[in-house]
C-alpha cells in the first residue's frame, strides 16, 4: 500500500539535495518536521546527506530517491518509483542545476545545461503533477536566478551560436522563470501553486566554476527563501510570483505567447503529449 501524507507531516521532495543549497533546503524542511525525499544523482553522496539529516532531526523521515535530472529515462524511472510508494506530494522543490564550460549533451542528445536545468524541472514536475494534485494544498518551488538572459528558443542547444557556459546557464534560468509562469497559469483553480525564486550568489562549486574568486553568501542564506515559500502560511494560495530574500520582485519575462511557445518546445523535447 502506498504511503499517504498528512497535514501534520507534509512530504517534500528536493532535487539536488546532497549538497549546497539543495541540502540546506532539505535540512530546513526536515527542521519543520516534514518528511523529506532527497532526490540525488549519486547514491553514495545522497545517502550521506540523508544520514546527516536523519541523525540531526530524530522526529522526521528522510529518504533517498536516486535520479539523474539530465536523463529523461532516469526521471521517468524515479517518478514511477516515487508513485509506487507515495500517494501524494505536498512540496516539490526543483533545485538541481549544472553548468559546463564546454558544450556537452545529455543521454538524449540535448545540450546538458538546458537538459538538466530546464527539461529536468519540466519533466519531473509533469510526472509528479497528479501526486501534487492529490495533496490538500501542494506547492512547487522552482529555483531560478537573477542571472537570467540570452534565451534563444530557435537555438537552445547552441547549434548556431558559439557555446558559452555562462550564457547557457543564464538561458536556462530565464527559461525556469518563463516556464514557472506558464505552469502557474495552468494550475489556476487547482490546489497546487508554483512560484520561482532566486537564492542569490551562493558559495557553491557552481558559483566557483562560473565566477572564480567571488565569495557568495552561505548555502543556508541561499536556501532560506525556498524554505519559506515551501512552508509559510503567508504563501497559502500564492501562485506565479518571483521572490528573492522573501520579497517579491517583478519579472521582465512575462508574456503568455512566449511562455506557451517555450512550454510546447519543452513538451516536445521531453516527449510529453500536448494536453
Amino acid at each position: 500500500m502506498n504511503e499517504s501524507t498528512s497535514p501534520a507531516r507534509p512530504l517534500c521532495l528536493v532535487t539536488g539535495a546532497n549538497t549546497g543549497i539543495g541540502f540546506e533546503i532539505a535540512r530546513g524542511l526536515a527542521r519543520t518536521g516534514a518528511r523529506v525525499v532527497l532526490a540525488c544523482r549519486n547514491h553514495a553522496k545522497g545517502e550521506a546527506a540523508r544520514s546527516i539529516i536523519a541523525s540531526e532531526f530524530k522526529n522526521t523521515n528522510a529518504e533517498l530517491l536516486v535520479v539523474d535530472l539530465a536523463s529523461q529515462r532516469s526521471i521517468r524511472a524515479a517518478t514511477r518509483e516515487f508513485s509506487e510508494k507515495y500517494d501524494s506530494l505536498d512540496v516539490l522543490v526543483n533545485n538541481a542545476a549544472t553548468s559546463s564550460p564546454t558544450r556537452q549533451v545529455s543521454p538524449e542528445g540535448i545540450e546538458l545545461t538546458f537538459a538538466t536545468n530546464v527539461l529536468g524541472y519540466h519533466l519531473l514536475t509533469a510526472l509528479l503533477l497528479e501526486s501534487l494534485k492529490r495533496a490538500p494544498a501542494a506547492r512547487i518551488v522552482n529555483l531560478a536566478s537573477m542571472m537570467a538572459y540570452g534565451l534563444d528558443p530557435s537555438d537552445i542547444q547552441f547549434a548556431k551560436r558559439p557555446y558559452n557556459g555562462a550564457t547557457a546557464y543564464a538561458q536556462s534560468k530565464q527559461a525556469n522563470r518563463i516556464l514557472t509562469w506558464a505552469l502557474a497559469r495552468r494550475l489556476a483553480g487547482t490546489t497546487v501553486t508554483a512560484n520561482a525564486m532566486s537564492p542569490g550568489a551562493v558559495d557553491t562549486p557552481l558559483l566557483h566554476a562560473m565566477a572564480p574568486g567571488i565569495a557568495g553568501r552561505t548555502t543556508a542564506q541561499g536556501a532560506d527563501t525556498a524554505i519559506w515559500l515551501a512552508t509559510s502560511s503567508e504563501l497559502s494560495g500564492v501562485n506565479g510570483r518571483f521572490y528573492s530574500d522573501r520579497h517579491e520582485h517583478p519579472c521582465e519575462f512575462r508574456d503568455p505567447a512566449t511562455e506557451d511557445a517555450l512550454w510546447s518546445l519543452c513538451d516536445r523535447l521531453c516527449g510529453i503529449s500536448p494536453q
